[in-house]
C-alpha cells in the first residue's frame, strides 16, 4: 500500500468509496466532495494497493492553527490493515507542517469503531452535537493536540 496525492481523475472512485463507507445523509454528494478536495487550503491523500484506490483522506487548514479532517474513508476489505492509520499520520504530519496545533474531526455518535480508532490515535471527545448529520444523527467533535 502506498499514499499519493489526489489527481482529478480520482474523483469518481473517491465518491464511490465515500458512498460505500457512509450511509445516505452522511456520505457527500460528488459536488460536495469535489469542493472539499479543491478548497485552496485542503490536501487529499489517496491510498493505493495493486493499482486500486483503497482509501482516502481530505483535510483542511482552518482558522487559528486548527486542521480539520473532513473525511477518512477506507474500503471494507482494507480496514484494520493500517490504511486508515497511514492516512491519519500523513494528515497529522501535514497539519503540523502548516503550523496547526490542533486537529479536529466529527464522527457519528453511534460509530463506536471510528471513535475507538481515533482514541487510539490520541483524539478525545470534546462535545456532542445533536442532529449534526442531514439524517438527524448526532456526532461527536473529537480533537487531538499536536506536539511541537
Amino acid at each position: 500500500m502506498e499514499l499519493r496525492p489526489f489527481k482529478p481523475s480520482d474523483l469518481d472512485a473517491l465518491y464511490a468509496i465515500d458512498r460505500a463507507c457512509f450511509p445516505p445523509g452522511v456520505s457527500y454528494s460528488r459536488e460536495e466532495l469535489g469542493r472539499f478536495i479543491e478548497h485552496r487550503k485542503a490536501r487529499t491523500w489517496v491510498a493505493e494497493a495493486d493499482g486500486e484506490i483503497i482509501g482516502f483522506l481530505v483535510a483542511t487548514v482552518e482558522r487559528d492553527g486548527v486542521a480539520h479532517i473532513v473525511t477518512v474513508d477506507v474500503v471494507r476489505e482494507w480496514r484494520r490493515r493500517a490504511a486508515g492509520s497511514r492516512l491519519m499520520a500523513a494528515a497529522e504530519s501535514w497539519a503540523g507542517e502548516q503550523g496547526c496545533a490542533l486537529v479536529v474531526l466529527e464522527t457519528a455518535e453511534d460509530n463506536l469503531a471510528a471513535q475507538a480508532f481515533y482514541r487510539r490515535r490520541g483524539y478525545s471527545r470534546l462535545r456532542r452535537v445533536a442532529n449534526y448529520y442531514p439524517n438527524h444523527r448526532a456526532a461527536w467533535i473529537m480533537a487531538k493536540q499536536l506536539e511541537g
